[in-house]
């Protein structure tokens, strides 16, 4: 009998608690099913299994994590070295990345209960006139304790929030990684439009040399009387245009110097880069692309998107469980006493409990619209997503194609410079012996002039397609093929 009585004391004291206990399990199954798991949009890409204009081995030579050495020049190593350290835009987009982390640590904040501590006094002195009598009373209260607050995530919604934030820390790591790319891309190119200029700018001098002295050539014969005026106009006016080319060579020379001091974070200075260097110091690296389904791992830029698109999909899930009923748990103890000696005694302490269930009815189509803009960023990022990707290809075999198109046109255009070279020689000479008409002798320097600077610009466009292509490729691939596609089937 005293048993029985005990039990029923027990289901007494518990039966409240018991009681929210059993509406909980009893609701569970029914918003269960207003609750739909977690939804990912199908990319649907079709990606292609090889390059249409790789070579026949196109894992021979995959890009090296420092890519830029492959080029030779120690000049240009240092350069990229110090932008990737000292570049303004990385540094900023690595403050992005410590606000990325730090957003994710306030978003996991929900998952864990808050406890605050609070203590306080206070002191109270009734009316005379409303105290009932002639005199007044004064209390003091002293209190201290702990509060805590606890929202069960029983449908998901702050573990997927947690989920967004922390694809969003990933994304701004790759796009840190697009920007040291960019910018490595950016000193290459801009140091080689440096060597390229100097060359077009060396080539220049060399043939206002050659002008002039077939100008000198000329005056001597004008004053003989077996030259006209015309022929002395015609040369000087080679002379002059020549002449003409080298403050414009000078200009792209130093704006370019500009360039790459803004690219390493320094003040412009003439001293930044060495006189004398040559694009024909530069060496070609060789580079092959691989294959297309490892771009996807490779290139920053879609791995960006991709974490995008992740966030997005755990924003719609959270939006989704925002929709249905939240538990909060509150509690709250510790000690009050009117005199501070009895403040930490048995007899002064408190608790309070307290559970509560909240189901949002009526709030204008709040969260519905919240909901519908989710979905909507999420459509948007899977459309980026596919873009991303497409012009990853497509970056590629355009940078495929320029790469085999430059090669051959540097090539064509040595043998125009060689060719030119030695009609011009021949022209001279027989100018000097009196064998040649001076129109012969303009015809040929003009034309050795022109293939010259064509050639300089030919072995530069070359140069930046290489450049494209690493670019195009996402840099230096750190993992073997096997490695990365088992980092993409996980």
């Amino acid at each position: 009998m005293r048993r029985f009585e005990s039990q029923r004391a027990v289901l007494v004291r518990r039966g409240p608690r018991l009681a929210a206990l059993l509406l909980c399990l009893g609701l569970a199954p029914a918003l269960g099913g207003c609750f739909v798991g977690t939804e990912k949009p199908d990319a649907a890409l079709d990606v292609p299994h090889r390059y249409r204009e790789a070579p026949r081995n196109a894992d021979r030579a995959l890009p090296s994590v420092t890519w830029w050495r492959g080029f030779g020049s120690r000049q240009l190593t240092d350069l990229i070295e110090e932008a990737l350290t000292s570049n303004l835009d990385i540094a900023a987009a690595v403050a992005r990345i410590v606000q990325a982390d730090a957003q994710a640590r306030i978003a996991g904040a929900p998952l864990l209960p808050g406890v605050n501590f609070a203590a306080d006094v206070s002191r109270r002195r009734s009316s005379q006139s409303t105290g009932g009598g002639l005199g007044s009373s004064e209390t003091t209260t002293y209190s201290t304790g702990l509060s805590a607050s606890y929202e069960i995530d029983f449908w998901g919604k702050n573990r997927s929030a947690l989920r967004a934030a922390e694809h969003l820390a990933a994304a701004s790591r790759f796009d840190r990684e697009v920007i040291a790319l960019t910018t490595v891309a950016a000193v290459a190119n801009s140091y080689f439009l440096v060597l390229s200029a100097q060359d077009r700018l060396r080539t220049a001098r060399e043939n206002l040399d050659a002008a002039t002295r077939v100008f000198k050539l000329v005056e001597e014969r004008f004053k003989v009387g077996t030259a006209s005026a015309l022929d002395t106009a015609q040369q000087e006016s080679v002379v002059n245009s020549q002449r003409a080319t080298i403050p414009l060579l000078e200009q792209i020379v130093r704006e370019n110097v500009a360039t790459l001091a803004t690219l390493i974070g320094r003040a412009p200075s003439r001293a930044l880069i060495a006189a004398g260097g040559s694009m024909d110091q530069i060496a070609i690296p060789p580079v092959t692309p691989g294959l297309p389904s490892d771009l996807l791992v490779q290139r920053p830029d879609i791995r960006d998107a991709e974490a995008q698109l992740a966030a997005a999909n755990a924003n719609v899930e959270s939006a989704r469980a925002a929709m249905l009923p939240s538990i909060q748990l509150t509690g709250d103890g510790g000690y009050q006493s009117a005199a501070l000696r009895t403040l930490l005694r048995p007899e002064s302490a408190f608790f309070n409990l307290a559970a509560g269930l909240t189901q949002p009815l009526l709030d204008g189509w709040r969260l519905e619209g919240q909901l519908d803009l989710t979905r909507g960023r999420q459509d948007e990022l899977l459309q980026l997503y596919r873009r991303a990707v497409v012009n990853g290809f497509a970056d590629v075999e355009r940078a495929l194609i320029a790469m085999q198109q430059t090669a051959e046109r540097e090539r064509l255009q040595r043998l125009v410079v060689t060719s030119s070279r030695r009609a011009f020689e021949i022209a001279e000479t027989r100018l000097r012996e009196g064998a040649v008409d001076l129109v012969t002798v303009l015809n040929t320097q003009q034309t050795l002039f022109q293939a010259q600077d064509t050639l300089a610009q030919a072995r530069l466009a070359r140069l930046q397609a290489v450049v494209s292509l690493f670019q195009a490729l996402g840099g230096g691939w750190p993992l073997p093929r096997e490695e990365a596609r088992a980092a993409r089937k996980d």
